[in-house]
């Protein structure tokens, strides 16, 4: 059996970024996909986020990459919210999504980030929180 521990934070939003998730459906969107994820042997470690995007702390197996892994929980949830009834209109994901891998040593620092969603949000919008991972992590060059 292999030994493996490659952890990615991961970071996606609603279709057009809209705010459509109160603190409601968030709450029963993330068990969900938390639940579903487990069945299928994706281990996330923390899921969290605001009203227009999710943030996700995996650790990929060794028969997993993270374009299956996220195109499999965003296909997944985003059908089971719209037979849910939860919201009056299609969900949807955006079709982007950030994904960057995370040491052993900052796992405690992205896990309180991921917890303090909320409340960052309060005084940061998604966008310009978007706009600071693109040009710490270097994807300016990409778009």
């Amino acid at each position: 059996m292999p030994f493996i521990k490659i952890w990615v934070h991961c970071v996606w939003a609603t279709k057009n970024r809209s705010a459509i998730m109160n603190h409601d459906v968030r709450a029963n969107l993330f068990s969900h996909i938390a639940k579903y994820a487990s069945n299928q042997g994706i281990f996330i470690d923390r899921i969290n986020g605001s009203n227009d995007h999710l943030h996700l702390l995996i650790s990929l197996g060794s028969n997993q990459n993270i374009a299956k892994v996220i195109q499999t929980l965003k296909g997944e949830s985003s059908c089971w919210m719209n037979k849910s009834g939860m919201l009056p209109f299609r969900f949807g994901w955006q079709d982007d999504y950030f994904a960057v891998s995370v040491s052993e040593s900052q796992l405690d620092t992205v896990r309180a980030y991921i917890d303090a969603q909320v409340e960052h949000h309060r005084v940061k919008t998604f966008a310009d929180e978007y706009q600071e991972f693109i040009e710490k992590f270097g994807f300016a060059d990409r778009l």
